[in-house]
């Protein structure tokens, strides 16, 4: 069972793979999506959740999502297919980093992806090349809510803090129309959802060959959680424009 695997069954009961739940998603959709008929890039979509919500309440909306998942792709078209908006969602399935289109997009999504860009700002450079005059970014990204320790940062990278984390975006030249901070409701909702769909998977497929390994691999993310990053570890998602060139 590799981690594409893993992560699938693990997101079972929680389709958007960041700490967020059904209404902190829509008013975020809501911020990056005013007019109802944008064109949208999803860079890193995974299993294309967030394009598929917008698309199911905005009618005249058009999508494009970028995964290097096979799996990923197939379930995100099935979807489309049960949700009646095929024929509004475009997948690419390559490397977010080397795609390239012809037309801009008016929003631009990566939530929780920013590690297929190498991080935040090289998240952001990539997004600015795909974005329409007057478009938004959606983005989503960890941030240290507490002095972590070093096992902590060993298992989610060298973040900083929030204060910090937006310093770092509004010196790259956006600016925050709108932002929601993680609660610690949303962030435990999303470490139980995930652990226990592994676990209870394992449970359920005991003659499965990959049962112990999820077992195994449900039992240590959460103890990993609990001992080493529950209490330091925050998550922000921002809705961001281009700040204007100054003279």
């Amino acid at each position: 069972m590799n981690r594409e695997q893993i992560s699938r069954i693990a997101h079972t009961d929680h389709p958007i793979k960041s700490p967020l739940n059904d209404a902190s998603v829509h008013r975020l959709l809501e911020h990056g999506l005013s007019r109802g008929d944008e064109r949208v890039l999803d860079l890193g979509c995974g299993s294309g959740e967030w394009l598929l919500r917008a698309l199911a309440t905005r009618p005249h909306l058009h999508a494009e999502g970028v995964d290097i998942s096979a799996a990923a792709m197939a379930q995100a078209r099935q979807a489309a297919r049960e949700r009646g908006v095929e024929d509004r969602l475009v997948l690419h399935h390559q490397e977010a980093e080397g795609f390239v289109s012809v037309q801009p997009f008016n929003l631009v999504i990566s939530v929780g992806a920013t590690h297929a860009f190498g991080g935040l700002l090289p998240t952001l450079a990539a997004a600015r090349e795909h974005l329409a005059p007057g478009g938004r970014v959606l983005i989503g990204e960890g941030f240290w809510d507490r002095t972590p320790s070093q096992e902590a940062i060993d298992m989610l990278g060298d973040l900083t803090d929030l204060a910090t984390t937006v310093d770092r975006v509004v010196a790259d030249g956006w600016t925050p129309i709108h932002g929601h901070i993680s609660t610690r409701h949303e962030l435990d909702d999303y470490e139980w959802a995930c652990w226990g769909s592994l676990a209870t998977w394992a449970l359920d497929h005991p003659a499965d060959p990959d049962s112990s390994q999820a077992l195994t691999a449900a039992s240590t993310h959460r103890t990993e959680w609990l001992r080493f990053y529950r209490d330091t570890w925050g998550f922000v998602s921002l809705v961001l424009g281009r700040t204007p060139d100054r003279p």
